[in-house]
């Protein structure tokens, strides 16, 4: 995309989404696009963008409040049937590997951006956006997934127990969250075309991406915490974790960085 032309003044779809026939619907307020994207879904959407200019009740992992203020992306993508409830989870990683690559296009360093198992994309080492996956049964019998972007473009929280970066604070070309969509929407129509010839190759992007394989790390999940070397994911999406006692495949948690 060629952004010496003029700053984009709206949100928009990138031409390579339109032709594959995703819809955007934006809104000034709204409290979650996720929320309005599981009503869109029972009304019978698909492949649709919801997006906000901000958010009252935007959220993050389990539940977490996730602060919503003007200038930021706040978008969710709506799919019906797009795979089995029990591969939803891969989907975390298609949007993982687009969203980074959509922000590399901006960057003139691409080695600065990178993806933190299992859905956080940082910048120098700090968040830079996160992402949320969630789906649904309907009452139909399709499963809905919704797949939930937040971007920082204009600010970053001040308040979090870990460090958090902007776009805006960068030497990126363009740094507004109309700008992440375009690029966004283009990167994740591809990935999903990618995702439908097997996860390997998603895999594969998204190792080529991701932060602290092959360096300590500490895992927080539901039961207890694991530490010791990110050794990859598996062809489920599940870190690899070796610890002295051997290596753990785990499907949930919270990551701390070298440790």
């Amino acid at each position: 995309m060629n952004f010496s032309a003029g700053a984009a003044e709206t949100f928009i779809l990138a031409d390579a989404a339109l032709a594959a026939g995703y819809q955007l619907h934006v809104f000034q307020t709204i409290g979650s696009t996720n929320d309005a994207a599981f009503d869109a879904a029972r009304d019978g959407a698909d492949r649709t963008w919801i997006v906000a200019r901000a958010q009252t009740s935007g959220r993050g992992r389990h539940g977490r409040q996730w602060q919503s203020p003007p200038g930021n992306l706040y978008a969710s993508l709506l799919l019906i049937d797009a795979v089995e409830p029990r591969s939803a989870p891969q989907l975390g990683f298609v949007a993982g590997v687009a969203l980074a690559r959509a922000l590399q296009i901006l960057m003139s360093d691409v080695s600065r951006i990178r993806v933190k198992w299992p859905n956080d994309i940082l910048l120098d080492g700090a968040k830079l956006a996160g992402i949320l996956v969630e789906g649904r049964m309907l009452s139909a019998g399709a499963y809905a997934v919704v797949i939930g972007f937040g971007v920082n473009c204009q600010s970053r929280p001040a308040d979090l127990p870990y460090p958090a970066a902007a776009l805006a604070e960068t030497d990126a070309v363009r740094n507004k969250a109309e700008d992440v969509l375009a690029l966004l929407s283009a990167e994740i129509a591809r990935g999903l075309h990618v995702l439908e010839q097997g996860f390997d190759a998603i895999r594969a992007e998204w190792l080529s991406l991701a932060a602290g394989v092959g360096a300590p790390i500490k895992v927080r999940t539901a039961t207890r915490e694991f530490e010791g070397v990110f050794q990859s994911i598996d062809a489920t999406g599940r870190l690899l974790l070796t610890e002295a006692n051997g290596t753990h495949a785990i499907e949930a948690g919270d990551v701390v960085l070298g440790h």
